[in-house]
């Protein structure tokens, strides 16, 4: 078994809700995409704000030189349904095994369904519910990294209809409908 190794990844999302699945795409001259194409598994480890230099240096130095987890200070943490390790300072750590590998061209695409979530209890609720706003989770995006965390919005705001707001009490006075009081004309 190849040791432990970190791979920052600038290309991935989700692609299903049902069945949970996710992608990763990976040079072939990478580290570490011969351990992922033969163990047919890896850990999307959730970057914030803390890790985000440690993202960087594991996006820029391979795990051929060194031991990435010891030179960051990481802590490789057994997952609960992969053989990968997960990144214990992760808020949140999907595992994935792969289904499908997708050769297009300068990357190949790791098609994986998520076999498990790993979240820390700082980012759960007394309910049980997710919160990903506590996560301080970072962004890559054209070569810099960005802070999240600001609401803009949640599923279908846009299209909601806004309750009338009116003081108590007080009816509208003719023509006085509109943004005002939340109303369309």
């Amino acid at each position: 078994m190849e040791k432990p190794n970190l791979l920052t990844i600038g290309w991935t999302g989700i692609v299903s809700t049902h069945p949970a699945m996710t992608y990763i795409s990976v040079r072939p001259e990478r580290y570490s995409y011969p351990l992922i194409r033969e163990s047919g598994e890896f850990v999307i480890n959730l970057t914030n704000r803390a890790l985000t230099r440690a993202a960087d240096f594991c996006g820029v130095r391979s795990g051929r030189d060194l031991d990435k987890f010891a030179h960051c200070g990481l802590t490789p943490a057994a997952a609960s349904a992969v053989s990968a390790p997960l990144l214990a300072e992760s808020p949140v750590n999907l595992e994935c095994r792969v289904t499908q590998v997708l050769e297009l061209g300068s990357h190949h695409m790791f098609l994986a369904e998520i076999v498990a979530v790993d979240v820390a209890s700082s980012v759960v609720d007394q309910n049980g519910r997710l919160c990903l706003d506590r996560a301080d989770l970072v962004a890559y995006a054209h070569g810099e990294y960005f802070a999240l965390g600001e609401k803009l919005g949640s599923f279908g705001y846009s299209v909601r209809k806004k309750p009338a707001r009116r003081p108590a009490g007080r009816k509208p006075r003719p023509g006085e409908k509109g943004r005002k009081y939340g109303h369309k004309n």
